[in-house]
């Protein structure tokens, strides 16, 4: 009876079944797949996270422009209304389900005092900070070498995104700090303000 058994398991594993059960290739393409497919997935998700996160860095950055181009042309005295606009287009622009700060400011440079003071600086959104002749200089570094009583119209935009996919890459900050010489004008006055004059209203009515 052992004989038997030997002789049967003997025959069953001879070199040439073996050699033939190697060289099969039935369901190689299941397999492969199935190892394959995680890798591929995961890489199409971080291309596309990184991709995303590079696509809304630029939109932040063209809205932040815009938004600078926009008031350097300006010739008389913007209001809050004008502002409030604004905010309304950078948020139209940036099209984020993310909270969006927005913070405009004009600043001067005294050559006498050799540091930069502040015209007039306002905020919306997430933003709650305006700059003052106080806090101004800690971004001084930032600011461009002007001539004395030179001024330039400070925007800055935050914005926050979270990543398409969860691939290790932490909540990002999209700030941007762009600063504009005034186009027309020696400033762009605020109503209101020490250097605020002149009306901007155009006969309509502010966005609610």
């Amino acid at each position: 009876m052992l004989t038997a058994l030997t002789h049967n398991l003997s025959a069953n594993t001879r070199p040439g079944r073996l050699q033939a059960f190697l060289r099969r290739t039935d369901g190689n393409v299941s397999i492969e797949f199935a190892f394959y497919a995680p890798l591929l997935l995961a890489l199409f998700a971080s291309i596309y996270t990184f991709f995303d996160a590079f696509r809304r860095d630029s939109v932040n950055l063209k809205a932040a422009y815009t938004i600078s181009d926009l008031i350097s042309r300006e010739t008389t005295a913007i209001n809050d209304a004008y502002l409030d606009s604004m905010f309304e287009m950078a948020k139209l622009l940036i099209r984020s389900d993310s909270q969006l700060g927005l913070r405009v400011s004009v600043i001067r440079w005294d050559d006498g005092d050799n540091k930069y003071y502040v015209d007039w600086s306002s905020v919306r959104g997430t933003s709650e900070t305006i700059w003052t002749d106080g806090t101004i200089n800690t971004v001084s570094s930032k600011l461009p070498d002007m001539p004395d009583q030179e001024r330039v119209i400070l925007v800055e935009t935050f914005n926050e995104m979270e990543p398409a996919f969860n691939i290790g890459l932490p909540t990002l900050d999209l700030d941007n700090f762009i600063f504009t010489r005034p186009r027309f004008a020696p400033l762009v006055a605020f109503e209101g303000t020490a250097t605020g004059s002149g009306d901007h209203n155009d006969g309509g009515e502010g966005i609610d």
